[in-house]
């Protein structure tokens, strides 16, 4: 099969709600080959107590918005630098991320997976959208992903974009998956 574009990470970058995750997955399901799936859901549960913990470095405003402490961001680079190890020792991940600073966010990733070759996708959903999905989810501080929507966006420079408002996750995975020409369908 050819394919325009092969990447070793597919980074998808969106707000708390915004179906990342469930792209993800959908995305596992139609790429070729074995795809692992990691993201800062699955590094905050491996902090302690889930993330909740005053340990864990995270302080989440009443507001939605977020404060991570130093060592959460020191600990971060090192769950980093192991992702970027399986890539380079060949796995091939998608990356679930929520890039609170936006470009700079961005630039941080990129110069920590150094010469591993990443496409970045874009996941948008409308505030309010994200909201009501959020409303629904116990495990989500109520404003996150209002506050998420728009402001994980800023400064990223996208390889492609999806926007799962009024599309379905499926579609939207495909959608992903047709662009990098990798969709078996």
């Amino acid at each position: 099969m050819s394919s325009k574009r092969n990447p070793q990470v597919i980074v998808l970058n969106g707000g708390s709600s915004s179906g990342k995750s469930s792209i993800s997955r959908a995305l596992q399901e139609i790429l070729p080959g074995l795809w692992l799936t990691f993201g800062v859901d699955t590094f905050i549960e491996a902090l302690p107590n889930g993330g909740d913990s005053p340990r864990a470095g995270i302080t989440y405003e009443r507001d939605g918005g977020i404060t991570l402490s130093a060592e959460y961001r020191a600990l971060e680079r090192s769950w980093y630098t192991g992702l970027r190890s399986m890539a380079t020792a060949g796995a091939h991940l998608i990356l679930d991320e929520v890039l609170l600073s936006g470009g700079a966010g961005q630039e941080r990733l990129r110069s920590m997976f150094g010469d591993v070759f990443m496409m970045w996708v874009g996941v948008r959903c409308a505030p309010e959208v994200a909201a009501s999905r959020e409303a629904q989810r116990p495990d989500r501080v109520e404003g996150m992903a209002r506050e998420q929507a728009l402001s994980v966006h800023n400064g990223m420079v996208y390889d492609f974009e999806v926007n799962t408002t009024n599309r379905s996750i499926n579609d939207c995975a495909h959608d992903v998956a047709g662009w990098l020409a990798l969709d078996p369908g």
